[in-house]
């Protein structure tokens, strides 16, 4: 079936659901104008300011010069459904200085540099892992061992590898929670605290992509995620190493028994986006860091470098596929 092309522009409408039919209403009078200090004012927050707007609640409305100026702010709107989960993004175009430039260093990574960046990229996710597991120093010390055998687009998965001794290990000596914990991402009937991860994930799945598209990448083309239905390769790309990040606050609040994603638990997992991070030798709240993380990439890229800057929540003083991680090349296919 072709799906139907609506255009909205000879005048102002009013967009509402009733019985799954999209109704567009007309309206009748002018708006009025808003007064100074209005009765209903619930806040108010300076357009540069805004980086990422998480609406769950389904009766929101929105004007067309509020989704421009965001637009053109270059600020995230994430939509949640009916179940309280992300389900939509809304980004701005992409304009940038060096966008053709970028994007043509996007189109030309050779497959040898995609591997090596890829095994840096695994190498980093298992190393903030470990992080999350000093209640469980013996793990801990595996997953660190492991990341040494690492090599060239981890041929031997070492990160699937690490995953199942990491999941049980985070989260299975939680009195709250019920053993052998499963990692089921999307799945909207698991045993918590799946429903949290996927939150928390989404949050900085868009921020993350936020980041790509202002720097004048192309979020579609990633190096290890290419499904051709996937807009967000690249983010699914590099969010590998920061999923820890989201881990850690979910442990935190499953620790206190708070499994139900209700607006003080949403606040924790916002929470994320300004949580301090160290990117080399800088450090600054997580949109910051995702900033250069991205710019790291995009000089990866054109320069051919295989290692880059990325953002840790602990101090290292080694770049990712750094000389610390001697990572081996594997045969390039």
């Amino acid at each position: 079936m072709i799906r139907r092309t609506v255009e909205i522009s000879r005048s102002p409408c009013h967009l509402a659901v009733r019985n799954d039919q999209l109704l567009i209403l007309r309206k009748e009078s002018k708006p009025k104008a808003i007064p100074a200090h209005p009765e209903n004012l619930a806040g108010s927050i300076p357009m540069e300011d805004l980086g990422v707007l998480v609406v769950d609640e389904r009766e929101t409305t929105y004007t067309h010069s509020a989704l421009a100026r965001m637009a053109e702010h270059g600020s995230a709107l994430v939509i949640c459904s009916a179940d309280h989960m992300p389900c939509g993004m809304y980004l701005p175009l992409a304009e940038h200085t060096e966008l053709l430039a970028r994007l043509q260093a996007q189109l030309s990574i050779t497959q040898p540099q995609r591997k090596r960046l890829w095994a840096a990229i695994v190498s980093a996710k298992i190393r903030a892992q470990a992080e999350n597991l000093a209640h469980a120093p013996t793990i801990r010390a595996h997953l660190l061992a492991m990341r040494r055998r690492i090599r060239s687009g981890d041929p031997d998965n070492v990160e699937a590898q690490a995953a199942r001794l990491y999941w049980p290990a985070l989260f299975d000596d939680l009195p709250t929670l019920k053993p052998p914990f499963r990692r089921s991402p999307g799945d909207r009937t698991a045993e918590p605290p799946n429903h949290l991860l996927d939150y928390g994930y989404a949050i900085l799945r868009a921020a993350l992509s936020r980041a790509l598209v202002a720097a004048g990448l192309l979020p579609a083309l990633g190096l290890q995620h290419r499904q051709q239905s996937n807009a967000f390769c690249l983010a699914d790309d590099l969010i590998e190493p920061l999923r820890p990040l989201v881990d850690a606050r979910v442990r935190r609040l499953a620790a206190m028994g708070r499994l139900v994603l209700d607006q003080p638990v949403k606040a924790e997992l916002l929470g994320v986006l300004t949580q301090t991070l160290q990117t080399g030798t800088s450090s600054g709240p997580l949109e910051v860091a995702l900033i250069r993380y991205v710019a790291g990439y995009a000089e990866a890229l054109i320069t051919g470098a295989t290692r880059m800057m990325i953002p840790t929540a602990y101090e290292t003083s080694s770049e990712a596929g750094g000389e610390d991680e001697q990572i081996e090349d594997a045969e390039c296919t």
